[in-house]
């Protein structure tokens, strides 16, 4: 389906107010287009004919209906704009929540390959620019169109002949129209193209902007940035050319022409004497041939804002045709914890598999350890148990069913996930570990921080559990971001759990607390740890140790210490690490 069909089915969703609104401006319209005919009849059959004795009585009378037309275009105008812009406004707010719910559904794969900032240069910028079509483009149109129709109706009734002279108009705008939308269609791509790339940049460069001032990157962005924005300019450039030759030009050239297809017509008329013309008449024509050419005017002028809001509206439908999963309330009886990884295989992308044929068990209440170098496939073998993705090839069930055979959300329902790096959202402590949830109390938030020990380290803070958190904690310490997550994780009360590197960025002093609080975790729950510091894990019920993609050696932690093979050296190597940190 068509970019334009396609908005006007978001318009058709209310199409009362919009009705509504072009029902008073037909009105308002047509009240105004009365003028000219009001003034023909007080000039021709008045003025005109009185012979110097004139009769103020039906001027009067005339002179009144022409002040009450005028009073009702100025009420049925007013009221026209202010429901068209109001149906606009409603347009936009559900195409926004559409845009941002749909978002919500699609698959970790597709934010892969979209930085963040051009997600959110088309939730905001492009749905912004289709508010400007409903808003301004349709209403300039609507009325474009119902004056130019009025006009023209006036004209025949006046004089069909010169009318029809005039129509010549309307194929050179539709002519001008194609040849405009033909180049600036092209330029608007690359214009809101370089709008989302400068959105993400920012939004990258913020993000870094740690790592950017440590290694004295500032001028290389800079540069970076320009160039984005002056490829921008360019095109804004070209567009305001193209635009400027557009409006005015045109229009200037057609009424040039228009006035004198009249000159000719009325004055070789008037020559011949085939021609009689009355001077009401002539002020009519005038008056409405004046009036024809700002509707032109106002059409050639929206020209510009119509192609960036259909290269919007394209952007923003490309979004919503995204394959995503509709998010559902089904509920899932609380899991026992079995998992079984059986010949499993994944790729990111085609073929180039980074999991191969892994197969292992992890019965209800077991710890299972995974371990091995950058890239060996430990986060990839979580991302496919949390369905951040799914498997290539193989099968992976919870108590003996497919977790493919639910629906996502269910699947996770009785999961939780501890990161590396926890992220926390703009709010309180308490939000953060309820997560918006209402069956989590505030009792029961603080009852998790004490159990993980969290009061060790955020009893100091002014205001508790209500103490204010910006965006991604980032006025807490790593110990008290990743004691907050751990907080959440335990108040949800998972059957299966995920430590992901969940002490890696931690300092010494608060390890201990979140070993504690690892160590509450994980009681009753089936759990997997993903580590690098191989000395937490040494209870671990089963260590897998990967390489490349591959289940290279299994078992518990004696049992790989007298394998001798690489779970052994990259103890050994830890140990002496440690070691050697003790000694210097």
């Amino acid at each position: 389906m068509g970019t334009g069909k396609r908005l006007v089915q978001y318009a058709l969703n209310f199409k009362a107010v919009l009705i509504t609104g072009l029902s008073m401006l037909a009105i308002a319209v047509a009240a105004d287009l009365a003028a000219p005919l009001i003034a023909k009849e007080i000039i021709d059959n008045h003025i005109a004919v009185s012979g110097g004795a004139v009769d103020f009585e039906p001027i009067a009378y005339l002179l009144i209906l022409f002040f009450v037309l005028a009073i009702i275009t100025a009420f049925f105008r007013y009221w026209q704009s202010i429901l068209l812009q109001r149906g606009a406004n409603r347009i936009i707010r559900k195409m926004r929540n559409d845009v941002y719910e749909h978002t919500q559904t699609l698959p970790i794969r597709y934010f892969d390959n979209l930085p963040a900032g051009k997600v959110v240069a088309r939730i905001t910028n492009d749905t912004e620019a289709i508010r400007d079509l409903f808003v301004t483009v349709l209403a300039q149109f609507a009325t474009s169109f119902m004056y130019m129709a009025g006009i023209y109706i006036a004209l025949f009734y006046l004089d069909w002949k010169m009318a029809a002279m005039t129509l010549v108009l309307v194929p050179l705008l539709y002519v001008w129209m194609l040849v405009y939308r033909k180049y600036a269609a092209r330029y608007n791509h690359v214009v809101r193209e370089k709008v989302s790339e400068m959105n993400a940049m920012i939004n990258e460069s913020i993000q870094g902007m740690t790592i950017i001032q440590a290694f004295r990157r500032e001028r290389k962005m800079k540069e970076e940035f320009e160039e984005l924005n002056d490829e921008h300019y360019d095109y804004q450039k070209k567009l305001l050319i193209l635009e400027g030759a557009a409006s005015y030009n045109l229009v200037g050239v057609l009424r040039s022409m228009t006035f004198i297809l009249f000159v000719w017509y009325f004055g070789t008329g008037s020559m011949s004497g085939d021609t009689a013309i009355t001077v009401g008449v002539l002020y009519a024509f005038i008056d409405y041939i004046i009036r024809l050419f700002n509707p032109i005017s106002g059409i050639v002028n929206q020209f510009g804002r119509l192609e960036q809001s259909l290269v919007a509206a394209e952007r923003v439908f490309q979004m919503l045709d995204q394959p995503g999963e509709a998010v559902v309330d089904k509920k899932v009886p609380r899991y026992q914890g079995d998992v079984h990884f059986d010949k499993v295989w994944f790729a990111y992308s085609e073929n180039d598999y980074v999991l191969k044929d892994i197969s292992f068990q992890a019965k209800q209440g077991e710890t299972v350890a995974l371990v091995g170098h950058t890239g060996s496939g430990k986060s990839s073998i979580m991302n496919l148990l949390f369905r951040f993705y799914d498997v290539s090839k193989g099968t992976i069930t919870i108590d003996g069913v497919n977790i493919l055979d639910m629906p996502r959300q269910s699947t996770r329902e009785h999961m939780g996930i501890v990161l590396q790096d926890p992220y926390l959202f703009s709010g309180t402590i308490e939000s953060n570990v309820t997560m918006g949830d209402k069956r989590i109390t505030r009792e029961m938030v603080i009852a998790a921080l004490a159990a993980v020990g969290g009061e060790r380290v955020l009893n100091h803070l002014p205001k508790g559990i209500d103490e204010p958190v910006v965006e991604k904690g980032s006025t807490l310490s790593s110990g008290q971001r990743q004691l907050v997550s751990f907080a959440r994780a335990l108040a949800f009360d998972p059957a299966i759990l995920i430590l992901d590197e969940a002490t890696s960025n931690i300092d010494t002093e608060t390890e201990e607390i979140i070993q504690h609080a690892m160590n509450v975790l994980k009681k009753g729950r089936t759990t997997f740890i993903i580590a690098h510091r191989l000395s937490t894990i040494k209870n671990a019920d089963r260590i897998l140790v990967l390489e490349k993609g591959e289940i290279a050696e299994a078992g518990c932690h004696e049992e790989l210490m007298k394998l001798g093979g690489i779970y052994y050296q990259m103890y050994k190597i830890q140990s002496g690490m440690s070691q050697t940190q003790t000694i210097g």
